[in-house]
C-alpha cells in the first residue's frame, strides 16, 4: 500500500523495486530511532538519566550526521536490495513463498539462523573495517559519533553499508527462508541496533554475573566501543568477542560503573 501511495506506477519496475526497498528501510529505521529517541531523550530523560552510558547529551551536529548518512544507508540498502532480487531471479534463491513447504519449525528456527550468520558477518566484517588500511575508508563515519545516539544505527560510510548490506544475498543464496521470516529479523536487527546506539544501558546490574550475560551483547558494550575505538568488535551476541579475547578488559567495571549509579552518593 505505502509503496502504491509513493512510488509512481510509470517508472521502471526496478526503479520502483529500488525506491521501494530503500524507503521501507528508511522508514523502519526513522519509526524505530524516532521512537527511542523520544523516549530516552525527551519523555523519560530525567527518570532514565543516571543510566545514560556517557553522561552528556549527544549534540546537535552528530545528530544532523547520523540522520544524513543513514539517509545515504537506506539508498544503498535499496540498491544491493533490488540488485540482489534481480540476481535471486535468474535463479539461486533459497526464498520460498509458502511456509507449508518447509513448515512452522523450520521458520521458526530460520529467523534464529539468520541471527546467528548476521552476528558472525558482523564481528568479522567490523573487526576487519578497524584494520588501519581500510578504517577511513569503511569506518570512520560511523565512529565519529563518540557519543552515539539511536540515529547512528544506520550512520555508516557507503563502502560500510554496502558491507552491512551484504547480509542480504549471503541469506538470499544460502538459506532457505520465507520473506516474513526475513521481515521478522529485520525487525530484530533494528531494534538491537537502535538500543545499543541509544546511549542508554537497560539490563539489570546482575546480568554480566549470569550465563545470559555471557551470551548477550548489552548497550555498554556497544557505547564503549565507540569510546574506545578498539575492541567489544559483536553485535547481538559475546560469543565471538570472549572467544577471540576482544572484550575490553575493563567491560565488567564499566557495566557494573553504569548500572550502580546513585542519585544520592
Amino acid at each position: 500500500m505505502l509503496r502504491e501511495i509513493l512510488i509512481p506506477k510509470g517508472w521502471p519496475k526496478v526503479t520502483q523495486m529500488f525506491v521501494g526497498i530503500a524507503l521501507e528501510n528508511w522508514i523502519r529505521y526513522a519509526l524505530f530511532a524516532g521512537i527511542a529517541w523520544l523516549l530516552a531523550y525527551l519523555l523519560f530523560k530525567k527518570r532514565w538519566w543516571l543510566r545514560k552510558i556517557i553522561q552528556r547529551d549527544p549534540t546537535s551536529s552528530d545528530v544532523r550526521r547520523e540522520v544524513k548518512y543513514s539517509l545515504l544507508t537506506a539508498l544503498i540498502y535499496g540498491l544491493v536490495g533490488s540488485a540482489t532480487i534481480v540476481l535471486a531471479r535468474h535463479g539461486g534463491s533459497q526464498f520460498y513463498g509458502r511456509i507449508e513447504s518447509h513448515g512452522w519449525a523450520w521458520f521458526i528456527g530460520s529467523i534464529g539462523i539468520a541471527i546467528i550468520v548476521h552476528d558472525t558477518w558482523f564481528y568479522w566484517t567490523h573487526r576487519l573495517m578497524h584494520h588501519r588500511r581500510l578504517f577511513r575508508l569503511f569506518h570512520r563515519v560511523h565512529h565519529e559519533s563518540t557519543n552515539p545516539s539511536p540515529w547512528a544505527a544506520y550512520s555508516f560510510a557507503p563502502l560500510e553499508a554496502t558491507v552491512q548490506a551484504g547480509i542480504f544475498p549471503l541469506l538470499v543464496f544460502t538459506l532457505p527462508m520465507h520473506p516474513l521470516a526475513f521481515f521478522a529479523f529485520m525487525i530484530w536487527q533494528i531494534t538491537f541496533n537502535v538500543i545499543g546506539h541509544t546511549g542508554y544501558e537497560y539490563h539489570p546490574r546482575w546480568l554480566l554475573n549470569s550465563w545470559l550475560g555471557k551470551v548477550i551483547n548489552t548497550p555498554t558494550h556497544h557505547v564503549q566501543h565507540h569510546e574506545k575505538m578498539r575492541g567489544n568488535y559483536g553485535l547481538y551476541f559475546n560469543v565471538w568477542d570472549r572467544l577471540m579475547g576482544t572484550n575490553h578488559r575493563d567491560y565488567p567495571s564499566r557495566f557494573e560503573e553504569v548500572t550502580t549509579r546513585s542519585r544520592h552518593p
